[in-house]
């Protein structure tokens, strides 16, 4: 794939991931937005009602009251009547119909000591509709008229009387101090009732202030916190600037409203997380694609990395072979010849061993063991690459310090185990190859360090030189072919074995690879 259009593709998957994340974020910001505003409305509403109905109850406790004396005393102060005749008349049956409609009003003078005020007395207007309905049917002479029928109805116009009640006890009642007109039981009662009916659970307090103070009526854990607090006007008179306030606190708002969209909130986000991991994953494995892709392309090319060693071998064996001191020289020629039908044999075995890299990680590969010496096995190995020390005019020693060298193991294997790290070794050595292998007994374990003194590397790189195709991508290290197949080729034999491989290096130092292995009787 192009890396421009690679490069375009990711962009894309990762704006669109971000967008889905944006239009998430935005749908629950505005849906707890929605439910606050939902939850305050209610609030409200609810205040404007409780406030309605103490008015409300305050104004009918005293008119009944009122009512009840007025309807004790015979005579009024003041008496007012109005009244509204008409007439229809029936020409077909000679039935004349009269209606009256009146209003009678009453006017009484009322002591105020039901109230707690300095106010002597007040006006209270007794108010009376009387309908009458008469019928006349004319006589037997068409001159005559008599009354045949007469209907009269007397009724109390409460709602009348109320209202001008209200307009004269308004301003005496608020000279009443506020405790004495409502109680903190009677708001708690009416806002708990208000506030079920409305679906808002939360805890809430209150509190009553005059003229931006507070008086006795309040709970008792109220604070006047802004950010939850909800206010109404109670028992307005602004002619008498008393004007109260019923402040009303929730506390739990916010968890109130968190919860109402908890539910979606957290499947909004599950999803999102899900979409966030696949999408995660995808970008993994694309990216992985990618580089396998990669590796495939330039794989003829990098395979020089594992052949390099035997190849070299060969070439220097054959450049031998030509000098003409050595033609009769039988055991020189055996030597050599021997040696290049060993390399021989080794690359072939390097070809298996990249097609059984496969089979080892999906643990497909069943490799036999058998008792072996590890001090032999690093002789075998050290003799593959002693050509390529010789000519680089470097060395190899042997600190053998281990009595006990017996192992479970694949013999073809292991070789290719310590050929790859001694190979890694001399390539990754910039100037003379220098290389000691120590050995040493460990309870029932033997541990094998092979040291260079090479470019080393940083602590970064030596907790990925074991991952399959991984090279270092700085410095003189794009100088060295290969496909990071050598040292994972390694750890996965070693898995296999039951052993252990770390690193020990400092960049410009060298390294250090420390191979444990368990021994056996």
């Amino acid at each position: 794939m192009n890396k421009k259009l690679f490069a375009l593709l990711i962009a894309l998957m990762t704006l669109s991931l971000l967008g889905i994340i944006f239009v998430q974020g935005y749908w629950i910001t505005n849906a707890y937005q929605a439910k606050e505003d939902q939850f305050s409305f209610n609030v409200r509403q609810t205040l404007l009602s409780v406030s309605e109905k103490i008015q409300l109850r305050e104004l009918e406790d005293y008119y009944n009251i009122y009512s009840g004396y007025v309807d004790s005393i015979d005579v009024p102060d003041n008496v007012n009547f109005s009244e509204l005749i008409y007439t229809t008349k029936n020409e077909g049956s000679n039935e004349t119909y009269i209606f009256s409609d009146g209003i009678l009003e009453e006017d009484y003078k009322l002591s105020s000591n039901f109230l707690d005020t300095e106010i002597d007395s007040i006006q209270f207007k007794k108010i009376t509709n009387k309908k009458t309905t008469t019928k006349i049917i004319a006589g037997l002479d068409g001159n005559k008229s008599l009354p045949d029928r007469r209907f009269e109805s007397f009724t109390r116009l409460k709602d009348y009387q109320l209202k001008q009640f209200e307009d004269a006890f308004k301003n005496i009642s608020a000279k009443t101090p506020i405790h004495k007109r409502v109680s903190g039981t009677e708001i708690q009662e009416e806002l708990t009732r208000e506030l079920h009916e409305r679906g808002v659970t939360s805890k809430f307090e209150y509190a009553i202030y005059s003229n931006e103070l507070s008086t006795k009526i309040k709970s008792k854990n109220f604070d006047l916190d802004p950010e939850n607090t909800y206010e109404v006007p109670l028992f307005e008179n602004e002619e008498l600037n008393t004007n109260y306030v019923l402040f009303v606190n929730f506390s739990g708002k916010k968890k109130e409203v968190l919860s109402s969209i908890l539910g979606m909130a957290m499947l909004s986000l599950v999803f999102t997380g899900v979409i966030i991991l696949a999408y995660s994953s995808a970008l993994s494995q694309l990216f992985k694609q990618r580089q396998i892709s990669e590796i495939k392309s330039d794989f003829i090319n990098n395979m020089t990395h594992e052949f390099k060693t035997p190849i070299a071998t060969i070439n220097l064996a054959l450049d031998a072979l030509k000098n003409p001191k050595v033609k009769d020289d039988s055991e020189f020629l055996s030597r050599y010849l021997g040696m290049i039908r060993d390399e021989n044999r080794r690359m072939h075995a390097q070809v298996e061993n990249v097609l059984r890299i496969s089979k080892l990680e999906k643990n497909e590969l069943d490799l036999p063991k058998e008792r072996l010496k590890l001090h032999e096995i690093l002789e075998t190995s050290i003799s593959h690459v002693a050509l390529i020390i010789e000519d680089r005019g470097g060395y190899i020693e042997t600190h053998f310090g281990a009595l006990k060298s017996s192992v479970l193991g694949n013999e073809s294997h292991l070789t290719n185990v310590m050929v790859n790290i001694l190979d890694n070794a001399i390539k990754y050595s910039e100037d003379t190859p220098k290389i000691d292998i120590y050995t040493e007994n460990v309870k029932n374990t033997i541990i094998l360090k092979i040291r260079d003194q090479g470019m080393g590397m940083s602590k970064g790189v030596q907790k990925r030189i074991f991952e399959k195709f991984y090279r270092e991508a700085t410095g003189d290290i794009h100088n060295v072919k290969g496909h990071g197949l050598g040292l994972a080729y390694v750890k996965r034999i070693l898995d296999d074995h039951d052993a252990e491989i770390y690193v020990e290096s400092e960049k410009g130092k060298g390294s250090t690879f420390i191979l444990k292995l368990h021994l056996i009787s």
